[in-house]
């Protein structure tokens, strides 16, 4: 049987085993503006509005802009489809779940017409303006949390305000309009890997507004809130088997699909300046403070996600199920959770941390999900100073272990050290990438201490003699006796040093 290609005109013919939207687009309003429409907004925010948009809900559509130059073919590829994209749930028992998802009823490609991308953001209808933009798009330094107004794009905006190219000068643009027009505010919604998102989105972007239009600064205090959410789903890169998957088993042809595990869990801090979707009625969790759950997702998921990505690449794996399936790696894995990160979480309203963990290692180890470890190992600049290097301060404030912890930084020295070379042919992809292959060179050859003197990912971790310590020790052993051999001694050993 043919497939057929995915748009409105074509939902009718689609096989009855897959869901399809109840409503229609033109029925639909745009309450939210959703900055960076990739892979995981799709799964995870627009699944969580068609859900409530097939309940009967019609005033909480979404309007995606795609806001880089990098994002064309996700914008080419959506407006082709009316929207429409296709999720494919991959089970553990290998069972495909297909939906289709209407809930983008807009998509504006910002960087042809930034203008037009401005006025969404200052429509009266847009209650909500939430953001994907990963860790990075937050342009700050993780060392001082300061706002970095070195970055090119930043001094761009800044010299451009109506040609904006960041987030930061698009939200200034449209503060600016709703404001001069006496409009009501807004809320900026963060669902981003950072632990306290919202704050921190708040202060980078009462940063830049200081900066440009300092006058706006109060009415953004006054009428703008930057909630906290906490957003969980594993959701890979979309490849080519995918697609052929989705023809195969549900005849459907759709461009840009996306692929997710079934697990789905979204805290939100309950502070919206004119109004929400009632999310809560799709299972969206609506809390007073966020702080415990993100604090919890992201030093036992991210941080161990970084464990299993540069242990198990440097073992020779691919994907996270196959790191998982290693008893050694999933052994460290434990005793990071256990003994490192778990102990500092403290009480996480509703929640069972043992079986949190538990359901952690089950949903690595879901092998039709095929979550590349490239794909976890890059921008690792961005992430291990939010999801790892906490834990490690605090530990070491309280005299606690940090074996594991060194490890992660040990490896992921040793990953950089080996990229390119026979066996190790993965490709590094971060904003320093020169600089975290320099620095990881250079601790093998001149300075053992080059990779730790990278300021904006370490801070002064390297003036830390109890962990400078147990950090050289270990890869060097890594360097020596490879990563098996150092798995099975970390295992071994309840301290290292």
């Amino acid at each position: 049987m043919d497939s057929i290609r995915l748009n409105e005109a074509n939902l009718a013919q689609i096989t009855e085993s897959v869901s399809i939207p109840v409503y229609h687009p033109s029925e639909v309003a745009s309450g939210i503006v959703h900055v960076g429409v990739g892979n995981f907004h799709r799964s995870h925010q627009a699944y969580y509005t068609d859900l409530l948009l097939n309940q009967g809900e019609r005033k909480w559509g979404i309007c995606g802009i795609c806001l880089l130059e990098s994002d064309l073919l996700t914008y080419e590829t959506l407006y082709g489809q009316d929207g429409l994209y296709t999720l494919l749930v991959r089970e553990p028992d290998g069972k495909l779940n297909a939906r289709v998802i209407g809930s983008i009823v807009e998509c504006l490609y910002a960087p042809a017409n930034p203008g037009a991308a401005i006025l969404k953001m200052a429509d009266a209808g847009v209650k909500i303006i939430s953001l994907t933009i990963t860790e990075g798009g937050y342009n700050y330094d993780p060392s001082t949390g300061q706002f970095l107004f070195s970055n090119p794009d930043i001094q761009w905006d800044l010299k451009n305000p109506d040609r904006p190219g960041t987030i930061f000068g698009y939200l200034a643009a449209a503060f600016s309009l709703r404001k001069e027009k006496g409009m009501p505010g807004l809320t900026i919604l963060s669902c981003d890997n950072i632990q306290q998102n919202g704050e921190v989105c708040r202060k980078m972007v009462l940063s830049y507004i200081e900066e440009c239009t300092p006058g706006l600064t109060a009415w953004v205090e006054d009428h703008v809130t930057f909630p906290n959410s906490m957003v969980d789903r594993i959701t890979p890169v979309t490849v080519e088997q995918d697609r052929d998957d989705l023809r195969t088993n549900f005849q459907i042809d759709d461009g840009w699909p996306v692929v997710c595990e079934p697990f789905i869990q979204w805290v939100i801090e309950d502070d919206f300046s004119q109004g929400r979707p009632p999310w809560e009625k799709t299972g969206v969790l609506f809390v007073d403070n966020v702080e415990p759950y993100e604090k919890m997702k992201i030093r036992l998921l991210n941080a161990g996600h970084s464990l299993l990505g540069f242990t198990g690449s440097l073992k020779g794996y691919s994907t996270i199920d196959e790191s998982v399936r290693d008893e050694s790696l999933t052994g460290l894995l434990r005793q990071f959770m256990d003994m490192e990160a778990g102990p500092l979480l403290g009480k996480v309203e509703g929640i069972d941390l043992a079986d949190y963990k538990n359901e952690l290692i089950e949903r690595f180890a879901n092998p039709n999900v095929g979550d590349q470890l490239s794909r976890i190992c890059s921008e690792s600049s961005e992430k291990i100073p939010k999801f790892l290097i906490p834990t490690i301060r605090e530990q070491l404030e309280r005299g606690g272990p940090i074996k594991c912890g060194a490890l992660i930084v040990a490896s992921w020295c040793r990953y950089l050290e080996l990229a390119g070379t026979e066996g190790y042919d993965y490709e590094i992809r971060d904003a320093i990438k020169e600089l975290l292959l320099e620095k990881a060179r250079a601790s093998a050859t001149s300075d053992p201490l080059a990779f730790l003197k990278i300021n904006p990912v370490f801070g002064d971790l390297a003036l830390s003699g109890t962990f400078v310590e147990t950090y050289l020790s270990i890869i060097e052993y890594l360097r020596i006796h490879g990563m098996a051999e150092t798995a099975r001694k970390i295992l071994l050993q309840r301290y290292w040093v």
